[in-house]
């Protein structure tokens, strides 16, 4: 049977050199980074010279990343450290960000009395940049704004530009989830200034378990969790170094891939959208259509004409894994919060499915892919 893997948008392969890389860590530095013998000094130096190689591929400085156990708690620790820490009063976001910002900030709000207020989505799942103004004028509290780089179910792209220079204008601050941008794209925080970003690298081709929060320099951070003095006292617990070294090869590679991958990957989901309008015209696109600027080259919704609940059931007997939605929300009876806001009642009804690309598929797979669903669609 074939095994066909689209579903990258929830996690991704590990590269091979990733692997390595870690293994040759396991065997070789096992000591504990917070030990002052021999073993755990090898490990600390480690870690730091990891630190140090991914901030300069942010373009930032070492000692403004933390590192977490992947972007779920760097939301949590950014977003609870701008109530707690920096006396952020308002919160500014959108209904279609990750649940790892929407709960926490629904837990701010109660917990803190944080005013939250959701900036309009237009349809093709962009943020309406006219009424973020409005939001940014109409309140003097200390404010975060907190949207996310790339969406993870219809991949529609931030104007983190004009969304920065807004923040800016207004002295707001600009936290941004960019779990789906960082290792695929260009992300140069000097160019483009953000307060506050995450990663996760499990979803570059690194291992699962491991992320970062990077906190711009002159930000103080309180702890989360507590227990130890760990990340210069902003995180405790032991570092997951085989981890955090593989996060390192993981964004090296990717970085210096950025323009290979982006042509490659980006040329699958042309010619998938290119097959769906020949072979099964009436399944459409969820979110902005292919557009290099507007939408990330790697993720594609589509929504198909009927409601077929076994639809994933089906694909997956078939070998072909892919996400209803976000992988992270699978079973939920509410269906896709994302297209929920995105679509009409009736089209929220029908079935949609994420297909997200890499570059360890192949044209062949998206064949097959169209042929399976012509063989679902046409009985």
């Amino acid at each position: 049977m074939n095994k066909i893997y689209l579903d990258n948008a929830a996690t991704t392969a590990m590269d091979e050199e990733v692997i390595e890389v870690m293994a040759q860590s396991m065997l070789g530095i096992y000591g504990n980074p917070s030990s002052v013998h021999q073993f755990g000094r090898s490990a600390k130096s480690e870690v730091e010279k990891a630190r140090k190689n991914i901030a300069k591929l942010l373009n930032v400085t070492a000692s403004e990343i933390v590192f977490t156990a992947g972007g779920s708690e760097a939301d949590n620790m950014i977003l609870r450290n701008a109530v707690s820490h920096l006396q952020v009063q308002r919160i500014i976001t959108s209904r279609i960000e990750h649940h790892a910002v929407l709960h926490t900030v629904e837990i701010l709000k109660e917990d803190a009395g944080v005013e939250i207020v959701y900036v309009d989505i237009n349809d093709d799942g962009s943020i309406n940049m006219e009424h973020f103004e409005t939001l940014l004028k109409s309140s003097t509290h200390k404010t975060l704004v907190s949207l996310m780089y790339v969406n993870n179910e219809i991949g529609s792209i931030l104007d983190v530009d004009s969304v920065s220079k807004l923040c800016i204008e207004y002295n707001a601050l600009f936290h941004s989830d960019a779990v789906q941008a960082i290792g695929h794209y260009k992300v140069d925080l000097q160019k483009t200034p953000i307060d506050f970003v995450v990663a996760s690298a499990h979803k570059f081709h690194g291992p699962k378990g491991v992320g970062l929060a990077y906190f711009k320099k002159g930000f103080g951070i309180k702890p989360i969790l507590t227990g130890g003095s760990q990340e210069r006292g902003a995180r405790a617990g032991t570092e997951n170094v085989h981890g955090i070294l593989g996060m390192e090869k993981a964004l090296e590679i990717g970085c210096e891939n950025l323009d290979e991958d982006a042509e490659y990957i980006g040329g699958l989901k042309v010619y998938f959208i290119a097959q769906l309008e020949l072979h099964l015209p009436e399944v459409k696109v969820n979110g902005a259509p292919m557009d290099k600027i507007s939408t990330n080259y790697s993720i594609l919704n589509v929504r198909l004409p009927v409601d077929s609940q076994m639809l994933l059931f089906t694909l997956d007997l078939k070998g072909i894994a892919v996400s209803g939605g976000s992988a992270c929300q699978s079973g939920s009876l509410g269906g896709s919060h994302v297209l929920n806001e995105i679509l009409s009642a009736k089209d929220s009804l029908k079935t949609s499915i994420r297909f997200s690309f890499s570059k360890f598929n192949t044209h062949e797979e998206i064949d097959f892919v169209i042929h399976i669903l012509k063989e679902i669609l046409n009985k």
